[in-house]
């Protein structure tokens, strides 16, 4: 009899992990890597937020916090509701965690009964996949085309949800496409959702300071209050602030479910990073406007790379409106031949072909559970993106 979990089977292991392990193994060997796998925006911590964070460790603030997250940081979440997404969660509404990433798999475990379904539009974050699973879901993956610019259209979300269906997960922007939704389009699968009372929705924002070309970012619960009483409201300071390692992420909904995470929560991680609340405070409390520049260099960064990508023949860029990936389509180099006489069946060849051969580390689309596609993140320097451009153009040119 095995001794391991029947629920491992159900998920495979998060391809990013995968490339940048691999990646790494070629930097300790002596290879130049240039790693566009890993969503890790590449500014420093503002200075003012490091110092707050510096300053409660000094001050000897590092015990434990409530459960929840301080109520001081959770006011500031309430805040920051209130000024940038006109929502009124009061600080008992909100809970923080040590990152987004296990906040939501605890708010999946909060919701989930056996044999429920979570709608998971794809192309997906990885985790998504693999926290339904372990959560004891079943995933019901809706492809969004490329044509409707990798957006969850309202009647193929009509069409995925049946009696068993539970949780919507909504990522705008996206990750990998860097797809967002605008207020017309929320309203759209708004009027879906209010014809089937039974679906909640996890709103992960975790990029929504992450926007270009003028779009104005809302979120569901904002744009449709009649679905406030179902909808979980999730963000970060990872991506806008790029506070990774801090481990800090927040939620806010109706009472009724932050109850239900709480008590998840109280048997699992506890509460949060001390010092990174502190930081967190004056984050979201702070001056905003370097967030602002932060999206103008990335957005430089967006066409730097989609103007590079659409001159290498088999590769088609898409333009997101916001996060920080590009998802190209790569049909046009699947059935060719490396050099060493290995036929390219899949993203995954591709991938594993462009890191040994051009030095550039992807993450393919079936990881994302949508092909033939190659995330590119350009949380990056121009120069290495450049230089990606050029390997990856020669490595192309290679091909039979």
């Amino acid at each position: 009899m095995s001794s391991i979990a029947r629920s491992l089977d159900r998920f495979k292991p998060s391809p990013i992990s995968e490339i940048y392990s691999r990646a790494a193994r070629l930097k300790e060997e002596g290879r130049r890597i240039i790693d566009l796998s890993i969503g890790e925006p590449d500014f420093d911590i503002p200075e003012p937020v490091k110092e707050a964070g510096i300053r409660a460790i000094r001050d000897g603030l590092n015990t434990y916090t409530a459960l929840e997250g301080m109520t001081a940081f959770r006011a500031a979440v309430s805040r920051k509701f209130k000024r940038d997404n006109n929502l009124d969660y009061t600080p008992d509404q909100i809970m923080a965690d040590a990152g987004l990433k296990p906040l939501l798999f605890h708010c999946l475990q909060a919701v989930i009964n056996p044999g429920d379904e979570v709608i998971i539009p794809t192309p997906a974050w990885t985790s998504y996949m693999g926290m339904a699973a372990l959560a004891g879901a079943e995933a019901v993956l809706v492809p969004c085309r490329e044509e409707n610019g990798f957006r969850l259209t309202p009647d193929d979300l009509d069409r995925a949800i049946t009696p068993k269906s539970k949780v919507l997960f909504l990522n705008s922007p996206s990750n990998p496409t860097g797809a967002a939704y605008d207020e017309a389009a929320l309203k759209e699968l708004a009027h879906v959702l209010l014809k089937h009372p039974h679906v909640l929705v996890f709103a992960d924002d975790i990029y929504e300071h992450i926007v270009y070309d003028g779009f104005r970012f809302r979120t569901l619960a904002e744009v449709e209050p009649r679905l406030y009483e179902r909808v979980l409201t999730l963000n970060g300071l990872s991506k806008a602030y790029s506070m990774t390692g801090w481990r800090l992420g927040y939620v806010g909904g109706p009472a009724y479910l932050i109850a239900a995470v709480r008590k998840v929560m109280s048997q699992n991680t506890g509460s949060p990073p001390t010092p990174a609340q502190y930081a967190g405070m004056e984050a979201l409390d702070g001056p905003q406007g370097e967030l602002q520049r932060r999206a103008a260099i990335f957005k430089t960064r967006r066409d730097l790379l989609i103007d590079g990508l659409s001159g290498i023949p088999g590769l088609r860029p898409n333009r997101p409106e916001g996060a920080f990936y590009l998802y190209p389509n790569c049909d046009g180099l699947l059935g060719r031949e490396t050099p060493g006489g290995k036929t390219l069946t899949t993203s995954t060849d591709l991938a594993a072909y462009l890191l040994e051969e051009a030095g550039v580390a992807l993450v393919p689309g079936s990881g994302f559970e949508y092909d033939p596609y190659l995330r590119f993140s350009y949380a990056a320097s121009e120069d290495d993106l450049r230089a990606a451009v050029t390997a990856i153009a020669s490595a192309v040119e290679q091909l039979r």
